[in-house]
């Protein structure tokens, strides 16, 4: 199955519009990275347009949390707490660019996209 991100066929009235051509190879995407909680580390490499290369989290164990005094620490992520993007997500362990983990240090905030960064960054906001 195939992910088309090029314009629908619908017109404002809720019409068909005729379709004028067939789908390009450009307007091709790619299914949503559900980066999820892990005993071990899982990334993807994928070519992208323009032959660059995109590096997908799939599963991850460890965040680079920003701390208050400037400092960075790479700690471990016990738990998800809240997911902005669908509440089923905490059940389900996935997190994405705005979920709450509970760490070592207390609450962070999730500041990358690991499905498009692969890497997961955050800021803590409790301890």
């Amino acid at each position: 199955m195939s992910y088309y991100q090029g314009n629908d066929l619908k017109k404002p009235s809720g019409g068909l519009k005729g379709r004028h051509r067939k789908k390009r190879k450009y307007e091709l995407g790619s299914p949503p990275t559900k980066t999820t909680l892990s005993s071990e580390e899982e990334r993807k490499v994928e070519r992208v347009m323009g032959g660059n290369y995109k590096v997908r989290l799939k599963a991850t164990t460890y965040v680079n949390v920003s701390l208050p005094d400037g400092t960075t620490r790479k700690v471990k992520v016990l738990d998800v707490v809240e997911t902005p993007e669908n509440p089923q997500y905490a059940k389900f362990k996935i997190i994405s660019k705005g979920s709450i983990v509970k760490t070592e240090l207390g609450l962070v905030k999730i500041t990358s996209r690991p499905g498009q960064d692969g890497v997961l960054n955050g800021v803590l906001i409790q301890r």
